[in-house]
């Protein structure tokens, strides 16, 4: 039932590209890398069994480039694509362009993106299935006036956000009928410059919810199981900044009707894969869903350390065939893992990205530090792609002991050339709030506005 696959392209870059080769390595398959002309002297392009040039630097000539990427595919013999997360990992044409050419997509097929990755779609099909849904919008937004029908009926505060979005873009928050107008071209505008979609929908607006996501597996013979949940409240203009394994506000009743609701989604769905089905939790623990990830996590390593199982290793397994290994009764909780993502930015400068090279490093390591990272010393980042070099994830027998775990090992971790957000994370680690486990999805922007008073 099922065969393993010999030969595996990776179509993404930096640190998800290396922890997919280390789990190639872990299932005995060969691995091909992908590279742009700025990436030449990557770390996953030298460890890899094979690596091939697919394009310069700009994204849409090399890691978007679906062509070179076929191609690529095709001349050196790979039967299956990891598309890790980003780039082309929840492209509905790519899946269907690698079932054209024989090639298996390491994901869901290309009509659950379809039917999931936009976010209007996925909402509607949501209500229909039973999940509790933020109140908005039933679909895209036709036009100026139904939008502030849609808008009045929910009450204000709202979101207008961008139907085909992800990564924190094309949201806007709008708090009075005034500012619809001009927040819906905006949102518009960014959705189209960054998705080539400005299809937009409405949703009420929570003050000051959890984000928190629940991570499922599910086989090709109709297995689900959901792993738990990961909380990814700590963020700075709707991107995660750290994460959280359990979270601190999540009953073991709410985390099973959670996980229940989750794996009712992707059966409705006929989803198969890795998937995350993301939430939003108010201060009554009643929980909304907001949309579905169709593919690996950034911060998926800290469900693997907390459930002792393999997740990308099992995407693998699962788009080859095989069944779950697991059963529900098999996903235990052990511990607490928290991860803080190591960026090259500067703080002090809005966040502002820092390109350069690495001259010096030194990562911490030691029971229960775990780092899925792709930089060494002498390393130059480029201004090209994301700003993040690696994920720091601290394991612990419970929360107070991965805390400690997490100050001790930012305080080791020593990169020099560049500007990182290393000490902005360790001032997250030890603020009382945090260790107190009270905090939410606006906690990060309150702490710096009063910052910035100061």
């Amino acid at each position: 039932m099922g065969k393993m696959f010999k030969k595996i392209l990776i179509a993404n870059r930096g640190e998800i590209a290396v922890r997919i080769i280390r789990a190639c390595r872990e299932v005995g398959v060969r691995c091909v890398a992908v590279y742009s002309t700025a990436d030449r002297n990557s770390l996953h392009a030298q460890i890899a069994d094979e690596a091939i040039c697919i394009g310069g630097p700009q994204t849409k000539d090399s890691y978007l480039n679906m062509n070179a990427i076929i191609q690529a595919t095709l001349n050196c013999g790979a039967e299956a694509i990891h598309p890790g997360f980003g780039f082309l990992s929840e492209n509905a044409e790519f899946a269907r362009l690698c079932e054209k050419f024989g090639i298996v997509f390491i994901g869901p097929s290309y009509n659950s993106i379809e039917m999931l990755g936009d976010k209007a779609t996925a909402k509607e099909t949501m209500k229909n299935v039973g999940v509790p849904v933020i109140p908005g919008s039933d679909g895209a937004v036709s036009s100026l006036e139904e939008a502030r029908e849609i808008a009045e009926r929910a009450g204000y505060p709202v979101l207008v956000k961008a139907s085909a979005g992800g990564g924190g873009r094309g949201i806007r928050r709008v708090d009075s009928p005034e500012e619809l107008e001009a927040q819906i071209e905006s949102a518009q505008r960014e959705a189209m410059n960054y998705f080539g979609n400005d299809a937009i929908y409405i949703e009420k607006f929570l003050i000051n919810p959890h984000h928190v996501e629940i991570q499922i597996l599910a086989d090709q013979h109709g297995n689900y199981v959901y792993l738990n949940e990961r909380d990814c409240s700590m963020q700075r203009r709707n991107q995660k900044v750290l994460e959280e394994c359990p979270s601190p506000i999540i009953s073991p009743e709410l985390r099973k009707k959670m996980g229940q609701a989750a794996v009712t989604v992707a059966k409705q769905c006929g989803y198969y894969n890795a998937g995350t089905i993301e939430f939003l939790v108010d201060e009554n623990r009643d929980f909304y869903f907001m949309e579905m990830n169709t593919r690996i996590q950034v911060e998926h390593p800290i469900t693997e350390e907390v459930t002792g199982i393999d997740l990308v290793k099992a995407q693998i397994e699962i788009a080859s065939g095989m069944p779950l290994k697991i059963t529900q009764d098999d996903v235990k909780i052990n511990g607490h893992a928290i991860e803080c993502r190591i960026n090259a930015e500067n703080p002090e400068l809005d966040f502002r990205p820092s390109p350069g090279t690495i001259t010096a490093l030194y990562m911490p390591g030691g029971p229960g530090i775990r780092i899925d990272g792709a930089v060494y010393q002498g390393y130059t980042i480029t201004p090209y792609y994301d700003s993040m070099i690696s994920k720091l994830i601290a394991h612990g027998s419970d929360r107070n002991d991965a805390i400690r775990k997490m100050k001790w090992a930012l305080a080791e971790f020593i990169v020099e050339g560049v500007d990182t957000n290393i000490d902005f994370q360790l001032e997250i680690i030890r603020h009382p709030d945090f260790i107190n486990g009270n905090y939410d999805i606006g906690f990060l922007g309150r702490y710096m506005d009063k910052n910035k008073k100061k």
